[in-house]
């Protein structure tokens, strides 16, 4: 096994690399031009919202806070080979997650998947990958998911040292959408990052976004009202149906959000949905009809800036198809959520 020191990024950072690459070079992705979206890095760790904001949500929201779903890094290269180089913490499966989907990072070359960075099953703290033919040799626009469930202390990417290296094109939609709600917006049971809803929309549209799925623990607290209605977004979409405990909480937190959220960004696009789902039980369906009013209650008012998605629009392409086992939607099942989100947004957003 051939081992080769990496590129020293800074004075603190020097290690070796198992990856069968003469000329090998390796970069801190928080380095220009590397372009990181959807996280921020703070105390050692890829966040999607401040840790202090995480805390004053709830203890769950705090302990997910710091999976990275939604998490990207953005360069142009034309080296022909990529390799990323990952510390993580937290690779937990469980019987519907799997580890591609945890652990993982994949790869797209102007919006052309390329190849998933498949994660050894022990691993534990730290692994490392290579993908071949990611480029022909010529400039393209590369995207790299970061792992939808490991927490990610640092991450290098591996290029030739002959390579170009330049920063990514903006997307065209720059300023993000913001997504949130319960484990189906976290992108839960996705094969891999790049299977998540508002990924393939990202793609679709060519638009930035931010992940903010909480699988359990989205129950439109105030406090994650308030935090989101300070960011700058090109719009809002959101669904929590499945983690408000009871209807009587859905009913007393769901218009209650819009409204901070909307006098704050009087102009903003508001999307609204229920649970993706075409069977509903009667408990299901009074849900539904909560969603609904807090859209009708604000149509009266005059509000020309709000959408409702409805369940059965959510599932077309699936039918009922689309989940492992009756709620988190399989590959199948974001795709269908993708078509009818992004077929609203794109009416919005362009």
């Amino acid at each position: 096994m051939l081992l080769m020191k990496m590129e020293e990024i800074d004075k603190n950072f020097k290690t070796v690399t198992k990856i069968e690459k003469e000329g090998i070079k390796f970069y801190n992705i928080q380095d220009e031009p590397f372009k990181i979206y959807g996280v921020k890095y703070e105390n050692g760790l890829f966040r999607r919202i401040p840790e202090d904001v995480a805390k004053s949500v709830s203890e769950g929201v705090y302990a997910l806070h710091t999976k990275p779903v939604g998490g990207r890094v953005r360069f142009k290269t034309d080296s022909k080979y990529v390799a990323v180089s990952l510390k993580v913490e937290n690779v937990n499966l469980t019987a519907i997650l799997v580890l591609t989907g945890v652990a993982s990072c994949d790869i797209y070359a102007d919006n052309i998947f390329k190849g998933t960075y498949r994660t050894p099953f022990e691993v534990e703290t730290e692994y490392e990958g290579v993908l071949e033919n990611v480029t022909d040799g010529t400039l393209k626009n590369i995207t790299i998911g970061l792992p939808n469930h490991a927490f990610v202390r640092e991450m290098y990417v591996g290029l030739d040292e002959n390579a170009r290296l330049l920063p990514p094109e903006p997307y065209k939609i720059e300023t993000p959408v913001v997504y949130y709600g319960s484990s189906i917006t976290q992108g839960c049971c996705s094969s891999r990052p790049g299977m998540s809803y508002e990924a393939i929309v990202a793609r679709r549209l060519d638009c930035n976004y931010i992940n903010l799925g909480f699988a359990g623990n989205a129950k439109g607290e105030d406090a994650i009202a308030h935090y989101i209605k300070g960011l700058k977004m090109s719009a809002f979409v959101y669904d929590y149906d499945h983690n408000a405990p009871t209807p009587e909480h859905l009913e007393a937190t769901h218009e209650r959000m819009f409204k901070i959220i909307r006098e704050a960004q009087p102009a903003l696009p508001v999307v609204m949905m229920p649970r993706p789902k075409m069977y509903l039980n009667d408990e299901e369906k009074k849900r539904r009809e909560i969603v609904i009013k807090t859209y009708e209650n604000a149509l009266k008012s005059g509000d020309k800036n709000v959408y409702y998605i409805d369940n059965t629009e959510l599932i077309a392409l699936c039918g009922n198809e689309g989940t492992l086992e009756g709620l988190h939607p399989s590959d199948f099942g974001f795709n269908s959520m993708a078509k009818a989100v992004g077929d609203c947004l794109e009416k919005i957003l362009f």
